[in-house]
């Protein structure tokens, strides 16, 4: 078994049985500015801070994979909706200043059983930076 990384506890790897890994993944930050307007002439910037970091990617989900769709995305929504900030962890590189909070999913599900359970889903996980005080 390779273990390509984890969030929190829910771990990205490969083997003979799992396959749960990562795709299109970014990530992004962004500073903030403030503009002062002045009458009759340019107006000024002003540095006043730096946003939280961001991540997104995609996992691709499927019961021929070694996963049930519908318990990954669980674990998922319960970090997502207790507000727990987790690490994230992916070879032997941690991302970001401390950890990261799950703020939203999206779940597009492909395929179907008949009994009507996911078969197979890809999951888009949107993090944004948590940092110690």
């Amino acid at each position: 078994m390779a273990v390509i990384g984890c969030l929190g506890d829910i771990p990205f790897l490969v083997s003979e049985e799992v396959v749960r890994t990562l795709d299109n993944m970014v990530w992004s930050g962004s500073s903030r500015y403030a503009v002062h307007e002045r009458h009759g002439t340019n107006a000024l910037t002003e540095f006043t801070g730096i946003d939280p970091d961001g991540i997104t990617f995609d996992i691709t989900l499927s019961t021929d994979l070694g996963t049930d769709p519908n318990d990954e995305v669980l674990n998922i929504w319960n970090y997502e909706r207790s507000g727990q900030a987790v690490p994230l962890t992916i070879g032997e590189k941690g991302y970001g200043k401390f950890r990261w909070n799950i703020t939203k999913h999206s779940m597009k599900m492909q395929a179907f059983f008949r009994n009507g359970d996911v078969h197979t889903a890809t999951v888009s996980v949107t993090l944004q930076e948590y940092l110690r005080s």
